[in-house]
């Protein structure tokens, strides 16, 4: 019985959220306005139900709609220019926003009506995949708060304006955070995926330089109506490349890592940063480099790999996974009269929080 009671919700979520694509198309195809009776009329349902969608679009949807003389509109820029997909484009989009919702760990009502609009003349199988992520999606937690302040980034972003940011950030290497307020020009959202979290990147002019937050750390988003030139045209993506998942502001670093034969060939089978040039040993093993922005990020990863992965360099990143692998081999059996003693020497364990970094130079503030 609790099955099919889950069922049933799950189609009656996605039928709502259809319902409210139609409704937006509806009163985008009628730039004059439309009246609610007439929403109830086209889509088989009632005034009321129209009137609770027109609210939802606004309030649930941040979509900016209008009402006058009993009319409802929309701005026109809410929307973007319709897009025309050949089925190999379609599946290219499905695939990117397919690792979204492996990767998302809230509701997102933006990507589940995306996901309707591709699911709009695909082809039967797509159509299906598409329905089957939906239904993944809405498993996720609701953060109404989260995607508030997405939508109000996301805006900013968009028109180029300042915003005003309240922040919490994390406990970092033993120290307590203090939360502050920032005023950050937004150059870029992007999403992590090793912590399956949104990030602000942008110029933080308080402190003068590039920095990076964390959006579930941000209490508070208010747009000012200050508007900033861009930076260099690709100067902020180019120092992306660096980074390993987010952190793009530290010092570039040189990493040096052996692979062990047992792993060497999945090692090489694969890009894991555009910088790295890989080595193949006598013994079999790969020597693995890469430059990157400081190591709080490809740390985890090289201890994803075990006694599989040793580091040569740089020393502290060395002497970093060593005391780590200690510090391990010391909670999984009884302490030794001759082990030495494990050194407490780790990074942070939650990796992009290191968000709100020192800057680069690389990106001046324009």
């Amino acid at each position: 019985m609790a099955g099919a009671n889950d069922a049933f919700e799950k189609r009656a979520k996605r039928d709502r959220v259809a319902r409210l694509v139609r409704v937006a198309n509806l009163l985008k195809q009628h730039p004059e306005g439309i009246r609610a009776a007439e929403i109830g009329i086209r889509l088989g349902i009632s005034k009321r139900t129209a009137y609770r969608d027109l609210t939802a679009l606004e309030g649930e949807l941040q979509m900016p709609t209008w009402s006058e003389d009993g009319r409802w509109g929309m701005l026109e820029s809410s929307f973007l220019p319709p897009l025309k997909l050949t089925t190999s484009e379609a599946m290219a989009v499905f695939l990117a926003t397919r690792l979204m919702v492996r990767y998302a760990d809230k509701y997102d009502p933006d990507l589940a009506s995306a996901f309707e609009k591709l699911a709009e003349g695909l082809p039967g199988p797509l159509t299906e995949h598409v329905t089957r992520s939906l239904d993944v999606l809405q498993r996720a937690a609701k953060a109404p708060q989260f995607v508030d302040h997405v939508h109000a980034l996301t805006r900013a972003w968009a028109e180029r304006r300042v915003v005003e940011i309240a922040y919490a950030p994390a406990r970092y290497e033993g120290r307590e955070p203090h939360g502050r307020k920032a005023t950050v020009r937004p150059y870029l959202i992007e999403p992590s995926t090793q912590t399956h979290a949104l990030y602000l990147i942008g110029f933080d002019e308080y402190r003068g330089g590039l920095r990076t937050f964390k959006i579930e750390r941000i209490r508070s988003v208010t747009i000012s109506p200050r508007t900033f030139e861009p930076p260099e045209a690709g100067s902020v993506e180019g120092l992306m490349r660096s980074a390993w998942d987010i952190i793009a502001d530290q010092p570039s670093t040189i990493v040096a890592v052996r692979f062990s034969p047992a792993v060497a060939r999945r090692v090489a089978e694969t890009v894991w940063h555009p910088s790295q040039v890989l080595e193949t040993m006598a013994d079999g093993a790969v020597l693995w480099r890469a430059t990157v922005s400081g190591t709080i990020e490809v740390r985890l990863w090289i201890l994803s790999w075990g006694d599989d992965a040793t580091v040569l360099e740089p020393e502290a990143l060395r002497n970093d996974i060593e005391a780590t692998h200690r510090r391990a081999l010391a909670a999984y059996r009884p302490a030794r009269a001759d082990d030495p003693a494990p050194v407490d020497s780790r990074a942070p364990a939650d990796s992009p929080a290191r968000a709100d970094s020192p800057a680069r130079a690389d990106v001046p503030a324009p």
